[in-house]
């Protein structure tokens, strides 16, 4: 394991102004994705709607890193270039996600452990064959009465430091993704204590396994009241308990934290993540705060496209502006009448 090498490379992925497009939904959820505008879910569909987007012109001012799902990494464009290969050649790293996705946790029937660590060390080789330099794992947190468990959070971080070990053993910069859920109707200080409580145990457990954090990134969820609360706080709010609660738990050491959608709608993460940063900026945080967006850069293209090849322009354009949008609220200087500039065109 070379520390510098993996630190670089995660400076790289949270360079200013840079952020990561997650596009690694699993086979059920693009599923869904596609299902929401009236595709069907085919291997060529899968790959032409995510090539139109790997192949957007001049995204990588603002897009860093893409992390793919793992029928992506393995196939080709539609002109037989390596999805991979396409990706590198625009100036963006190509990650992976490499867990299997969450399952009930024995003895706990309302929270989740995330598996995947079965054959990982060899999934990981071949990984780095196909182009990888960079993994990502995450771990699902509910909020409800009595829940996170302390069995939960520790099942969870243990397994999310096995995976980072195994990472930078291979020579990947490891992506650490504990979720907490916006689901339910609880208040932002019920999710900025189990926020807290969850990264001390993943930083316990990293700590515990070795794990050089110079060459990490984490994934965090914003603190955020409950999607179902009956008064949801703003974006200051937010930013202030966002930046409090990392401050309290995540080392210094660590190069940057992106943060995840999550759920928000395109306009909540936005004004969500700006506000964070022009908080940051105020109160000297330690760590570059930067995006790994899905929904909230996927979401607008998606609809813009339709599956029709003829809207293909359109669509890149779209997700082009919200790359624009969401690096300028990755920097603090995102202003909601910029949205109005793609409409101008």
């Amino acid at each position: 394991m070379d520390v510098h090498t993996l630190n670089q490379t995660a400076r790289v992925i949270v360079a200013p102004g840079k952020g990561i497009l997650a596009a690694d939904e699993s086979s059920g959820t693009i599923k869904k994705r596609l299902a929401s505008i009236g595709v069907e879910s085919s291997e060529a569909n899968r790959r032409d709607y995510r090539e139109m987007l790997f192949r957007t012109a001049d995204v990588a001012r603002y897009i860093s890193g893409i992390i793919l799902y793992d029928e992506t990494i393995r196939q080709n464009a539609a002109d037989a270039t390596p999805m991979s290969k396409v990706i590198s050649d625009q100036g963006i790293i190509p990650g992976i996600k490499v867990d299997t996705g969450g399952k009930p946790l024995a003895g706990a029937p309302d929270e989740q452990v995330t598996e995947g660590l079965d054959g990982l060390r060899d999934r990981l080789a071949q990984y780095v064959e196909l182009g990888a330099r960079f993994t990502k794992w995450r771990a699902i947190i509910t909020i409800g009465p009595g829940i996170p468990t302390r069995y939960c959070l520790e099942a969870n971080a243990n397994a999310l430091a096995r995976f980072a070990a195994l990472s930078q053993e291979a020579g990947l910069v490891p992506i650490v993704e504990p979720e907490v859920l916006m689901d339910g109707d609880h208040d932002i200080d019920a999710c900025f204590e189990a926020t807290e409580v969850t990264l001390r145990e993943v930083y316990y457990q990293l700590g515990t396994q070795r794990v050089a954090l110079e060459g990490t990134l984490l994934k965090a969820n914003m603190v955020l009241s409950g999607k179902d609360a009956s008064n949801r706080e703003g974006p200051e709010e937010v930013a202030e308990k966002t930046v409090s609660c990392l401050k309290r738990v995540v080392p210094a050491a660590v190069p940057g934290i992106v943060f995840l959608s999550g759920g928000q709608s395109d306009d909540e993460a936005t004004l969500n993540l700006n506000a964070i940063n022009q908080h940051a900026a105020s109160v000297g945080a330690p760590w570059e705060l930067s995006f790994s967006y899905g929904r909230g850069l996927q979401a607008a293209p998606l609809k813009a496209w339709g599956g029709d090849g003829a809207k293909k322009k359109r669509a890149q354009e779209v997700y082009h502006h919200r790359a624009y949008m969401t690096s300028a609220a990755r920097q603090g200087v995102y202003k909601p009448e910029m949205e109005k500039e793609l409409a101008a065109k």
